[in-house]
């Protein structure tokens, strides 16, 4: 089942998602949506993905997940197979790992559209500058800088594919 804007929203109330997150998934989701405009894609898939990719942000999940595992098994719990694959692919990690790298064009968008967004619309350049500013433990700095470049280049492909520079995504917000 792929939910609607309200079903997702009714999730939200489910599963405690603060209203930081729910600023934060909502502009994933515009900017998802823009790039959508630009792609063949299954649009109400990605809303919905975008929508629900942090639905885990408000729950403890068991013991041994990590984000997005715990999305990925309550998307599941609720029938929405379709939208956890394309959530299993959006962390950060993923896009080092060849398993759970975004592939399909809803992973890929999905996957730009969250390192484009804080609680404001971004390029990913400001993004990881946010993220260096952080005090992060060396695992997860090794992570932001080896990912780095990949973002880049996945940012370079959409962007130039969608005829758009990162800059005017910004004013989406």
């Amino acid at each position: 089942m792929i939910p609607t804007e309200k079903q997702s929203e009714a999730l939200w109330e489910k599963y405690h998602l603060s209203e930081e997150k729910r600023i934060h998934v909502r502009l994933v989701a515009r900017v998802a949506m823009f790039f959508a405009t630009k792609f063949q894609v299954n649009k109400k898939l990605l809303l919905a993905a975008a929508l629900l990719h942090d639905i885990d942000k408000g729950v403890p999940g068991l013991p041994g997940e990590r984000h997005p595992d715990t999305a990925v098994r309550i998307l599941q719990e609720e029938s929405m197979n379709e939208v956890a694959d394309v959530v299993m692919t959006h962390p950060l990690h993923a896009i080092l790992d060849s398993a759970i790298s975004p592939k399909t064009w809803e992973q890929k968008l999905l996957y730009l559209a969250d390192k484009m967004v804080k609680y404001e619309i971004l390029t990913v350049d400001k993004r990881f500058d946010l993220w260096r500013k952080e005090t992060l433990p060396p695992d997860a700095r090794k992570i932001l800088d080896d990912s780095y470049p990949k973002v880049k280049k996945l940012e370079e492909e959409v962007v130039t594919l969608a005829g758009v520079i990162p800059a005017d995504i910004a004013f989406l917000a």
